[in-house]
Order: C-alpha cells, then structure tokens, then sequence
C-alpha cells in the first residue's frame, strides 16, 4: 500500500531533523571539521575557524595550501599522506601549521591532524579531516626551516632516520643533519632530549 500524505510528510520531518542533527554535531564538534574534494575545503565548522584564526570566506572553496606555511610543506604532506594511507584510507600525524587572521595572523603552531580519504584508492578526491591546536602544550620557540619542521614532526611520531627518509625521498644522512641542526637550535645533545623539547616546548 502507498504511503499516505500524512507519511510521506511524517519521513520528510524526519530525514529533516536528521539533517538538522548531523549539523549541529558537525558545527559544534570540540575539533575542527573539514569535509575535501581533490584537496579543496567543501564545508568547515566553526572550530577549525577558531583555530586558524579565520573567517569562512578565508577557508570554504580554498586549497588545503592557505594553512600552511610553505607550499612545499603543502605538496610535501599531500604526497606523504598518499603513501602512509592505510587499508581503510586512514592517516594522522602532527605538523605545523599556519594561523590566517587576527593579531596573530602568519604565526605557525602545532597541530594534529587525522582523517579519512573515502576514497582510499584516490586519496585526496574526498575526505573528513579533523584539527587540534597543539599550542597550548607545545609550543614552536625557535625559527625551523619548512625542513626542520617535517622532520621535527616526524621524529616526535618516533620515526627513525630510515624512515623519515623513505617518507622525505632524502637519505637517512641528511636527516642525521637536520636532527643535528635541531639539537643545536634547541639547545640539546642526545635525540630524546630533542623530542621531550619539542613535545613539551
């Protein structure tokens, strides 16, 4: 038997109210919330906007780009995030990131990122990305090339130098100099010094 009017307007409310429910979870979530296509912010909550220190216009139908501080960091962490996937299009790790507006507009600080690809065999097609500002407990004292950061980032996820330089395409020589660099900027001389330095600021 068809549905009456009386049902058909009953599942419309309802599938209305759904709609309203996902919303309001997605604008109110703790973390900032970033729906993607092919590397483009499609919808963000008003999280990610405190976050970043931005306004929508600033976000919504703009690059990944603008939220980092090199475009090389950007291309480098979009090809990183393609090979690090796992079996269900997942993948996270901390990196520093750029603020876009207010009075501290440029200023870098950590933050953790992870997501979904929804696509794992296209990575980048279409995602959900969440943000958290690290700031508060790590902070980002000493001025880092857009090198140093990526391999201080990694070296807090415990990478090795083996590993950093799979990830990197450079040889695992020339991240022993970057880790050396970074000991020296931040006054340390052993690696778990650097890493407790950089974790706690």
């Amino acid at each position: 038997m068809p549905p009456t009017g009386f049902e058909e307007n009953q599942q419309c409310m309802d599938v209305n109210a759904l709609l309203l429910d996902y919303r309001v979870a997605f604008e109110q979530a703790p973390v900032g919330l970033v729906l993607s296509r092919n590397r483009l912010m499609i919808d963000c909550n008003r999280e990610l906007l405190a976050i970043f220190r931005a306004e929508r216009e600033q976000v919504v139908g703009r690059s990944f780009e603008v939220l980092y501080p090199t475009a090389d960091e950007f291309e480098r962490t979009g090809m990183r995030i393609v090979a690090s996937l796992d079996g269900r299009g997942r993948y996270a790790d901390e990196r520093v990131m750029k603020r876009l507006g207010g009075a501290r507009a440029g200023e870098l600080f950590w933050c953790r990122v992870s997501g979904r690809a929804l696509q794992p065999s296209e990575p980048h097609a279409a995602g959900i990305w969440t943000f958290e500002d690290l700031s508060a407990r790590r902070v980002l004292k000493a001025e880092f090339t857009a090198r140093e950061r990526e391999i201080a980032a990694l070296l807090v996820d415990g990478a090795t130098s083996k590993r950093i330089g799979r990830q990197l395409a450079i040889s695992p020589r020339t991240v022993d100099v970057y880790r050396a660099r970074l000991m020296r900027k931040l006054g340390v001389s052993t690696t778990v010094e650097l890493v407790n330095r950089l974790l706690n600021g």
